[in-house]
């Protein structure tokens, strides 16, 4: 099999795993348990508290349950505003990524040549490592959150545990990151030997052979000074040819 089809599945299979992990992390978004915890007051009776970055909402046995949007942006802690940034920051880069995966794949063959495809996917898979990270760091961040007030004794608010949410965008966020690391490293080894391995341009002018005729060429460029054996020589010959074709009078033969 020749290395460009085994470069092209490769890009193909890169940018569906890039592609599902987006689609996971996108849909962390919408999901409501980021958090969850149940209390159960009576035996017949539970109450289940669950919130995402956008509200808080409760629910009992028998179905009904209620939502309630966070009232105040300026009132929301510093975590909060900081988790939303870097997971929309996380889908929009993902999708930029994957605009930029599916122009520089070599099986689409709109980018160019070899080089500039190689180049473009390049691009896309570090925007997909960004992408992963960002998402990997808001999971993490959260999941610590709730950990650690969960262990925490002198905590006497309601705690909560790590809802479904946390764990979908973990794993979207791997399949990110494994995915843009796999085309960056191909990708960019193409790019960058093609680059590295370009042939050094020809100078301008350059040395010949320092022979008769290169010196008595017309048209030459490079002016090299004549050596004092030949200069010599030519000058010798022009004396002697000027003394034997010398004029002579009458008056010289009587």
């Amino acid at each position: 099999m020749k290395h460009r089809t085994v470069m092209m599945y490769m890009e193909i299979g890169c940018f569906v795993s890039c592609l599902a992990g987006w689609i996971l992390v996108s849909s962390t978004l919408a999901i409501e348990y980021w958090t969850w915890s149940e209390v159960g007051s009576v035996v017949l009776t539970t109450g289940n508290y669950f919130s995402n970055l956008w509200k808080d909402c409760v629910s009992d046995s028998t179905g009904v349950s209620d939502c309630k949007e966070y009232p105040s942006m300026l009132g929301l802690p510093v975590f909060l505003h900081s988790a939303r940034a870097l997971s929309i920051c996380s889908v929009i880069l993902g999708f930029f990524a994957g605009v930029l995966t599916l122009i520089g794949m070599k099986c689409t063959k709109i980018g160019g040549s070899e080089l500039a495809n190689a180049r473009v996917t390049f691009a896309g898979g570090i925007t997909y490592l960004a992408s992963g990270f960002a998402g990997l760091i808001v999971y993490s961040w959260w999941g610590n959150k709730v950990r650690s007030e969960f262990v925490d004794p002198n905590f006497k608010a309601q705690k909560f545990e790590i809802g479904a949410a946390v764990f979908i965008g973990w794993g979207g966020s791997i399949l990110l990151i494994t995915g843009g690391f796999v085309l960056s490293f191909f990708s960019g080894k193409e790019g960058l030997r093609s680059t590295s391995k370009k042939r050094p341009r020809r100078p301008n002018s350059y040395a010949t052979a320092r022979t008769r005729r290169t010196y008595m060429m017309p048209n030459s460029s490079r002016v090299t000074p004549m050596p004092q054996l030949v200069q010599g020589s030519r000058g010798g010959r022009k004396i002697r040819k000027t003394r034997t074709t010398g004029t002579y009078s009458r008056d010289d033969f009587v």
